[in-house]
């Protein structure tokens, strides 16, 4: 074999070997996105099964608030169809109703000393307002996930083996433009 011979085919396997490299990288990637994903939606399962107890102390309690019970649960419904579906804009938007029914629950309940001193319903209220917290904190993570995902896939040269074997960009969960914008302070303290 002459040295150009061997020259082309060390080249050859210093491509392939890169390639290789990418696609690995690639694919631990999709698995972090994958990952963080399961970590929301295990909290949200938690969440989901909290929620009918807490909607379940309140009736008891809320004789004239079965409005915000009933947005609570169409839209905890909601959340569970976008998020069996991983459909992130749906998710989205039905989070967003649901922590803003929550949030008129948890206002309507201070004209409810009764259902207020529950001690269910605290530690209802406790742990819901603890994985909410959570579920925030693990969206973040998420959409760094995607984010530094979907870069990779549209890089060069990754963009090339990501094109050949079809790596697909995520969507990241984005929030409704209610979640985002600036807390009226004012109408809070009207609420009470």
């Amino acid at each position: 074999m002459t040295i150009s011979t061997w020259v082309t085919l060390a080249i050859s396997i210093l491509v392939l070997l890169y390639a290789i490299s990418i696609y690995n990288h690639l694919i631990h990637l999709r698995h972090n996105v994958a990952q963080a994903w399961s970590n929301i939606d295990v909290l949200m399962k938690q969440r989901h099964d909290e929620i009918p107890k807490l909607v379940d102390i309140c009736r008891e309690h809320m004789r004239y608030e079965q409005e915000t019970l009933l947005k609570i649960t169409r839209a905890r419904a909601r959340v569970s169809d976008a998020a069996n579906a991983e459909n992130m804009v749906a998710l989205g938007a039905a989070e967003t109703a649901l922590r803003g029914g929550l949030d008129e629950l948890f206002a309507v309940v201070e004209n409810y000393p009764d259902l207020k001193a529950n001690e269910s319903f605290q530690h209802l209220e406790s742990r819901i307002t603890g994985l909410e917290s959570s579920i925030a904190d693990r969206r973040e993570f998420y959409n760094a996930c995607v984010n530094i995902y979907n870069i990779r896939v549209d890089q060069f040269p990754d963009v090339i083996i990501s094109k050949a074997f079809s790596f697909k960009h995520k969507e990241l969960l984005v929030f409704s433009d209610l979640e985002t914008a600036d807390v009226n302070i004012h109408q809070l303290f009207k609420r009470s």
